[in-house]
């Protein structure tokens, strides 16, 4: 297991959400919430005096022995933008005792990072024939994410403005003078012979047709999108039910159920359906699917769905974020 060493910080708010995130006896919900409320602040634009300390208050955790936790801190790095998460990050991927899920999304944050000192290592997982399928794939979209964001094409591309804040493993298919074809998107999405990155492009390019919801293209991008779930790599179909997390569409709904009932599929794709129904909370009979896998034998699966139950009742209650923010930030 890797120790990450980070000083404690002197920041009342950051100090109370580090506290609860890296303490194994607080319930698991609140520690998300904890890290979405200091990957809020560590994201921050230009960056404040919080912002390297909530970052490092990430990082400390990553000692957790949940991997569901450490691959959703690895995330939450990667979507800092701050080059200081990158040092952590690469441990995560080097540490070959450490949980595939998490050097997978280690490796998918080193990519949305976007630093070119990242390309030795990603391409060195990438082309290690003994690497894990799930950890090679992400180093290799990786890989392809860095140099596409470096070149002169991919700065000269034209893409369609997105509903979401997120920085993916890929960037949307390029806008073109005709009008986008749900048909032609899907044909690349479904097509295992076209390169990972291309096929996850057309992904992201069908999810923000899919936003907002009453779109024209909103349902059949979803029913796209759903088809991509019977892949043969796990890698990819846990990028759809994530996807699906992130619109909250209805339409989704059927694919993800099956999804999480399906025991035979791997746990880093239930897991994901897991949550993305969460985020559904609302719909009809949503939260009644997730309370049959509470004690589910796969420990990210149950880990998941006390996440998702967490999620469905801000759901249900209309917060407005997912998040905890201590009193000492009112101070």
């Amino acid at each position: 297991m890797s120790t990450y060493n980070t000083p404690t910080p002197t920041d009342p708010t950051v100090l109370a959400l580090r506290t609860t995130l890296t303490s194994e006896t607080s319930p698991l919900a609140a520690r998300f919430r904890a890290l979405f409320s200091l990957k809020h602040l560590a994201a921050l634009n230009p960056p404040t005096e919080q912002s390297t300390p909530a970052l490092e208050a990430i990082a400390a955790a990553l000692v957790s022995p949940s991997a569901l936790l450490k691959h959703e801190l690895a995330y939450c790095l990667g979507q800092s933008g701050k080059r200081e998460a990158v040092p952590f990050l690469e441990a995560c991927v080097e540490d070959r005792a450490e949980d595939a899920m998490c050097r997978h999304e280690a490796a998918e944050a080193l990519g949305a990072l976007g630093f070119e000192g990242s390309l030795g290592l990603l391409k060195e997982r990438r082309d290690d024939k003994e690497e894990v399928e799930v950890v090679r794939e992400t180093a290799e979209l990786a890989v392809e994410r860095i140099e596409w964001a470096a070149s002169e094409a991919g700065k000269k591309e034209k893409l369609r403005a997105s509903d979401f804040a997120s920085i993916d493993p890929a960037p949307p298919l390029a806008e073109t003078a005709d009008a986008p074809s749900i048909a032609e998107f899907e044909k690349t999405l479904l097509d295992t012979k076209l390169p990972l990155f291309q096929r996850y492009r057309a992904m992201f390019a069908l999810r923000d047709l899919a936003s907002p919801p009453d779109l024209p293209t909103a349902v059949p991008a979803v029913h796209a999108l759903a088809r991509g779930m019977n892949d043969p790599s796990a890698l990819f179909r846990h990028e759809i039910a994530f996807v699906f997390g992130q619109l909250c569409h209805p339409a989704s709904v059927p694919s993800l159920i099956e999804t999480l009932s399906n025991t035979k599929e791997e746990s880093m794709v239930r897991h994901e359906a897991a949550e993305a129904l969460g985020s559904l909370g609302e719909e009809e009979g949503v939260e009644a699917v997730l309370k049959k896998f509470v004690d589910d034998p796969e420990q990210v699966v149950k880990d998941s769905i006390v996440v998702a139950l967490d999620m469905a009742e801000f759901e249900k209650n209309g917060e407005m974020e997912y998040a905890t923010i201590p009193a000492a930030a009112a101070a």
